[in-house]
């Protein structure tokens, strides 16, 4: 597993009284894959903030003996602002009588997601679905240009797809009423564009393939209308999923909070949809270690999976984020200085393009490192016996992206499972022979069969964490399978 840390950097430490994940983790136990109903994460009021500009250096900053400030983020967000679309609670009423009264548009599950990410302002500064001059920028340059000239990063296309007969519908109104998929007001998206779906070229420009099989496309463009709109975004009231997990549905700026609650001089994130082995724990730890010595104080990690839509054979979001939390009861991940997060984005699995995204959103939650591994966001190809994407383009296109100079790369040595010393440790070329390398697909595959790993690969709880996934999936597909012979 090839590893590499994306940074940037400022800012000091405090001491962790006011929020103990430890002990909230310590006092929980699990006995099934069914999720915690108490959070392992809750919010205290900030400490007093003084806000000041600091640009940040490759190199350690130079400290004052009693630091008198501290920066509200480690690094500003794209645009300069974070934006915030949900609409305040005093002018709810008003507004949701005026969505009412508005053409509807019907959101799909996946579009509820995007409306997350927008009215957060994990896309600041975008403030809406994209219009066509907006599409077109993302789509072939993977940034957009601002009002003050400046680029920044854009590399997915946050779009919304309607059919012919809601075009019909919506007719000349300039502004349309959002709805989910149960029938309650989401918003409204205000001063309107409806263009072309051209998906071929969107499908083409995004994956650099057009192959049948993947994911996002079967689940999302080839069923969609053929057009889009776009416009300017206003939600009722926040996105929560009521599926015991909204408490980690931190937004940026509760992030960013806390980062400054906790006085973080350095915030280094790490992005994955699996389950957290020993080997992604290596590399998190040696992170931190290495920030010690460059002379920071207080490095905080950002554990961040992805909770929106995953490929259908990715281990769920609750069981990842049930594990991740044994990993760190059982002390493979310091709670104290972890702070574990749901990323709210859809999955494209789209290899270089996707990751440039994934870094950016990161970015405006405050995060000035961003630990990116081997083939990040890629996939195996869907009709051919290979990788979809050279496993290196994604850290070298991030170290190139346009609107993400404000980022370094920090490269890492490869970790993989020593069978010597019986650990995940950093591949060793000189005895090759000695490492195993254990990919998320085989770790599924003993986790299904209920082989065990090699021991050191994952902590025990974690570990036990995916066996009763896996034991009760494979329950109910032969309950499934009985049911459908007795008829």
């Amino acid at each position: 597993m090839s590893l590499t840390i994306k940074l940037q950097l400022t800012s000091h430490r405090h001491n962790l009284n006011h929020l103990n994940l430890g002990a909230c983790l310590k006092n929980t136990n699990f006995t099934t894959t069914k999720f915690r109903p108490k959070p392992i994460y809750h919010s205290d009021p900030l400490i007093s903030i003084v806000f000041h500009t600091h640009k940040p250096t490759m190199h350690a900053p130079k400290r004052s003996a009693q630091p008198s400030s501290i920066k509200s983020s480690l690094i500003d967000p794209d645009g300069g602002a974070l934006v915030d679309l949900v609409v305040p609670e005093s002018d709810r009423a008003a507004k949701t009588l005026e969505a009412e009264q508005l053409p509807k548009v019907w959101l799909t599950k996946i579009d509820i997601e995007w409306v997350h990410v927008i009215s957060e302002g994990w896309a600041s500064p975008l403030k809406g679905f994209m219009r066509e001059d907006q599409y077109l920028q993302s789509l072939h340059f993977n940034s957009l240009r601002t009002k003050d000239g400046s680029v920044v990063n854009m590399s997915l296309p946050i779009v919304l797809a309607i059919d012919d007969e809601t075009k019909e519908r919506i007719g000349s109104s300039t502004n349309v009423g959002l709805v989910g998929p149960d029938g309650d007001l989401i918003g409204i998206l205000r001063s309107i564009e409806i263009y072309k779906h051209h998906k071929e070229e969107r499908i083409a420009r995004t994956w650099g393939t057009t192959a049948p099989g993947l994911p996002y496309v079967e689940e999302v463009i080839t069923p969609a209308g053929n057009w889009l709109i776009g416009g300017d975004l206003e939600v009722l009231k926040p996105i929560k999923y009521n599926d015991g997990l909204d408490h980690y549905r931190l937004s940026p700026q509760q992030l960013r909070k806390e980062f400054d609650r906790r006085q973080a001089d350095a915030v280094f994130a790490f992005q994955l949809r699996n389950p957290v082995h020993n080997g992604h724990a290596l590399l998190m730890n040696d992170t931190r270690k290495r920030l010690l010595e460059m002379g920071y104080k207080n490095p905080i990690l950002l554990l961040h999976p992805l909770g929106g839509f995953t490929k259908a054979d990715d281990v769920p979001l609750d069981v990842r984020m049930e594990q991740h939390s044994k990993v760190l009861e059982d002390g493979v991940l310091d709670p104290e200085t972890t702070i574990v997060a749901i990323f709210p984005s859809p999955m494209h699995y789209a290899g270089p393009t996707e990751v440039q995204w994934h870094a950016k959103a990161r970015i405006n939650a405050g995060a000035n490192f961003y630990i990116v591994g081997r083939d990040p966001a890629g996939m195996g190809h869907p009709t051919e016996k290979r990788d979809l994407y050279d496993p290196d383009h994604g850290k070298k296109v991030l170290s190139m992206a346009p609107g993400l100079e404000k980022l370094n790369i920090l490269p890492f040595r490869v970790a993989a499972y020593d069978t010597v010393q019986k650990k995940m440790a950093f591949f060793d070329p000189s005895r090759a022979k000695d490492f195993l390398f254990i990919s998320g697909t085989k770790m599924r595959t003993y986790a299904r069969s209920g082989e065990n790993p090699p021991d050191g690969f994952m902590c025990p709880g974690g570990w036990k964490v995916l066996v009763q996934y896996y034991e009760s999936l494979q329950s109910e597909e032969a309950s499934q399978q009985t049911a459908v012979l007795s008829t």
